[in-house]
Parts: C-alpha cells; sequence; structure tokens
C-alpha cells in the first residue's frame, strides 16, 4: 500500500507548503537529508493556544501533535518534489511541548505524531529518533511545535 493510500484510508488531505512566519526557510535539504522547520499546533486555522498543566491535557494533545504531523507532512511533500513514496526513513522528531513546570508527560503528547508517522510510512520507515522538551512557551503561545529530518531515496 503506497503512503498515499495510507493517507486516504486515515481520511487525510495534506495542506500546501506553509509559509513561515519569520527569517527562516521551511525546509533545508542536503544531499538526501531534509531537515523541516518547527510546526506549531493550530486549531481552526489558528495558532493552538494552550498549556500543558494548565488548560490543556495530555489526550487532546496527541491530538495537536498529530495534526502537527499532517502539517508536517505537507511540507515534507514538497521536499520530497511532490512524492512522499521518495521518502526512505523518517530520522528524527523534535517536539517543544508548551508545559506547565510539574507537567510531565511531553512524551506522550508527542506520540500524536509518532504514532502517525509509523501509520503513515510503516513501521520500518515511519520509526525515528525522538526528543521531547517541556518548556515555558512557544511561539505565538501554541501548545506544541515538532520539527522532522527525514531521509529522502
Amino acid at each position: 500500500m503506497s503512503v498515499y493510500d495510507k493517507l486516504q484510508a486515515l481520511g487525510i488531505s495534506l495542506p500546501p507548503l506553509a509559509v513561515p512566519a519569520a527569517a527562516y526557510l521551511p525546509y533545508v535539504q542536503t544531499g538526501n537529508m531534509v531537515f523541516l522547520s518547527g510546526h506549531i499546533a493550530r486549531k481552526d486555522g489558528k495558532p493552538w493556544v494552550a498549556q500543558f498543566g494548565r488548560n490543556i491535557g495530555t489526550e487532546e494533545g496527541k491530538l495537536a501533535a498529530r495534526g502537527v504531523a499532517i502539517d508536517l507532512l505537507g511540507t515534507l511533500q514538497h521536499a520530497a518534489g511532490g512524492d512522499l513514496n521518495r521518502v526512505k526513513r523518517v530520522v528524527k522528531l523534535m517536539s517543544l511541548v508548551n508545559s506547565t513546570g510539574d507537567f510531565t508527560e511531553q512524551h506522550l503528547v508527542t506520540n500524536g505524531a509518532s504514532e502517525l508517522f509509523a501509520e503513515v510510512f510503516g513501521p520500518e520507515k515511519g520509526a525515528h529518533a525522538r526528543s521531547a522538551f517541556g518548556v515555558a512557551q512557544i511561539p505565538m503561545g501554541a501548545c506544541v511545535e515538532i520539527e522532522l529530518i527525514a531521509e529522502l531515496a
């Protein structure tokens, strides 16, 4: 089953390439490696403003992280010349989770993204190294920001 068949089965439509909000590129490719800039969680087209441990919980956060992963897939498709089947491997995710000092489930929030990449690319290509950090704030007050590194064929 192709990546696009899996996306269709999951009911996922990929967004167009996001326009950067500041002085950076949405992605940079060097050799076969592509580095995607951080994408923030959005709800109804606007930054999903929330802080874990204050006004959003882990299960809702997993949905936010999954939404970020879908946005990352849109950017990755563009970086891969329009063909996600060129993705040889998702290498690493770095997740920043807007958290109070006593919130400790950043890794569980980030699973929302990690699980989607495994569903879309399969366990061999979609499994990846990962870091998940709790941070005091994210641009625009977003609850989650995730960046991605992938290898293209």
